[in-house]
């Protein structure tokens, strides 16, 4: 079983057509943990019509509470999950109708690798990824937070709540120092509406050439924080 973990603040709307996605899926064996992390946009109540609306024989569990960040309300949703699979999905994504079966297949397929990650839209922006490369990893986060992982794989101690920015590169580092590998589907599985996890992207010239505006001093300060813990520096 796959267990979908969706962290969700003030998202409402949003959240909504990322569970329609989720119940047009291929695969079937799964369950939906939604974690609202202080919302003040009515989510719970949004959700619990939506839910009425629906037919479905999956688990979903709606979990609340105080405001503590992303990495908390994913390590609140992990404990609280049952599957075999985790996927943890942003609340403002769009799944292809094949991603989780593409995904899982992809997994079972290569039982020595830990996790598998597709290509994806953000916006218009395509990220098409590349191959895994630890090398790559450690000079750059590529690999987005919406992988599938093993949960027999996933770090014992989840999400560092401290990581304000870069979540996602700090869990795939981690996973690389305990010698886990993850694996590229060379397909596109979702698509991000802007104004979520990763709505402040830039071109990557911004980052040269404009070192004073706030957004990359933010981007700048955040990676030292990530490359001083793995010793990157």
């Amino acid at each position: 079983m796959i267990s979908i973990i969706i962290p969700v603040y003030n998202q409402a709307e949003k959240l909504i057509k990322t569970l329609d996605s989720i119940t047009r899926q291929s695969y079937l064996d799964y369950e939906v943990i939604i974690v609202n992390d202080g919302s003040s946009d009515n989510v719970e109540m949004l959700f619990a019509e939506y839910y009425k609306k629906i037919i479905s024989n999956h688990k979903y569990l709606f979990i609340n509470q105080t405001n503590l960040g992303a990495p908390a309300a994913r390590n609140r949703g992990f404990k609280e999950s049952q599957g075999d699979f985790i996927f943890f999905c942003d609340a403002d994504a769009i799944l292809q109708s094949n991603a989780l079966e593409l995904m899982q297949e992809a997994l079972i397929n290569n039982p020595e690798i830990s996790y598998v990650f597709p290509s994806f839209y953000w916006g218009n922006k395509l990220f098409k990824v590349g191959e895994f490369n630890p090398e790559k990893l450690k000079t750059a986060p590529y690999i987005h937070t919406m992988a599938l992982i093993r949960r027999s794989d996933f770090p014992i101690n989840g999400w560092d709540e401290n990581i304000k920015k870069f979540q996602d590169w700090d869990l795939w580092l981690t996973m690389l120092e305990q010698g886990k590998s993850g694996f590229w589907i060379n397909k596109i599985l979702f698509k991000i509406t802007p104004g979520g996890t990763i709505s402040s992207w830039l071109p990557a010239i911004a980052y040269k050439l404009c070192p004073f505006l706030p957004a990359v001093k933010k981007y700048n300060l955040a990676l030292t924080v990530i490359k001083e813990k793995h010793g990157l520096n």
